[in-house]
């Protein structure tokens, strides 16, 4: 196998990508903010540290970017800013998706390399659209013009334009690919993990009264490091993008299944709806809530009949993803619930 870059390697979808692509006998470079957590970061991964090098690389700033990509014929460039909060202003996020996936092209074309795996989102796609508007596909894209689209669509929007705009009139040979997951849940491997996950904490948690109407596509981090590892090495995907999803589920219909499988373990739970006014009301002193108050009651399908009928992948049922999840948060300790 050839080596291949996997940028953020401490982060969720990178950890999984970093295993499937070692196991398939692939030369893992990655990065991290600071070498100071290699050890850690090795810990939890777990794989074969022969095969896997860890170089010190920011999205905001050139240093160690040219060391990271040496020798590697392909890049998931999987690394991207996702704050715990909302962030106080939009270009916290915007700006450095932008300038780091530029940032990692440029890197790319200077080291010769071949196929480029960008990690963006159906926030690029399924926001700022009508309300009646329920599905979507890879050809769509999310409207930065509609006051509804917050900060972190924009940046993943505004980040996957830009890496396009860029590969089409420098990018040269590069075969340029994106991976749009929904929602990413599953079991979690140390402390980094995708914020989506702290909407199943909260729930077993019983961190509100009642559960808001909104909902996602969902989908299992390691089916979407699966997809990653499919699209670095299918033939004929340049320019391509792939929706990876599941079913779309409300918060609602979440709960009710961890109510029904984990019984006593998710006996906090909240089984009934908040009323959108009362969300509303609460958002304005939980800015994180506050900015998706306009998805209350939106209905968003992303469909993944591209990925499955181009690259032949095909998800785990999402009750499995869902309650793997809520394990893997109550065994390592990061919920408590007695």
């Amino acid at each position: 196998m050839a080596r291949v870059l996997v940028t953020g390697g401490s982060g969720y979808i990178a950890g999984f990508a970093i295993r499937q692509l070692v196991e398939a006998g692939w030369e893992v470079n990655t990065t991290i903010r600071s070498l100071a957590r290699e050890a850690e970061v090795r810990e939890w991964l777990g794989v074969d540290n022969a095969r896997l090098r860890f170089f010190a690389a920011d999205l905001t700033s050139d240093p160690g970017w040219a060391d990271a990509m040496e020798g590697c014929s392909h890049v998931a460039h999987i690394a991207s800013p996702i704050p715990p909060g909302a962030p106080r202003h939009e270009d916290e996020l915007i700006v450095p998706a932008r300038e780091g996936a530029l940032r990692a092209l440029r890197f790319a074309k200077g080291a010769g390399v071949n196929r480029f795996v960008m990690t963006s989102s159906v926030a690029a796609i399924a926001y700022g659209h009508s309300k009646d508007r329920t599905e979507f596909s890879e050809a769509d894209w999310s409207n930065l013009d509609d006051p509804r689209t917050y900060a972190y669509p924009k940046s993943k929007t505004i980040a996957e334009r830009a890496a396009r705009q860029w590969v089409a009139a420098k990018g040269g040979g590069i075969e340029f690919v994106t991976v749009n997951p929904a929602a990413v849940l599953g079991p979690v491997l140390g402390r980094d993990f995708s914020p989506s996950i702290e909407a199943v904490k909260k729930l077993l948690e019983g961190a509100m009264p009642g559960v808001p109407d909104l909902g996602f596509g969902i989908v299992d981090v390691r089916d979407v490091a699966d997809l990653h590892v499919r699209c670095l090495t299918a033939d004929h995907v340049a320019g391509e993008r792939f929706i990876a999803s599941g079913p779309f589920l409300k918060l609602i219909d979440i709960a009710h299944i961890l109510r029904e499988r984990l019984g006593p373990e998710a006996r906090k739970v909240p089984t009934r709806r908040m009323p959108d006014f009362l969300v509303r009301i609460v958002g304005r002193f939980i800015p994180e809530l506050g900015q998706v108050a306009s998805e209350l009651g939106r209905v968003k399908i992303s469909s993944s009949v591209h990925a499955k009928d181009r690259l032949g992948w095909e998800p785990r049922p999402v009750e499995e993803t869902i309650v793997e999840t809520a394990r893997s948060l109550i065994e390592r300790g990061i919920v408590k619930v007695s």
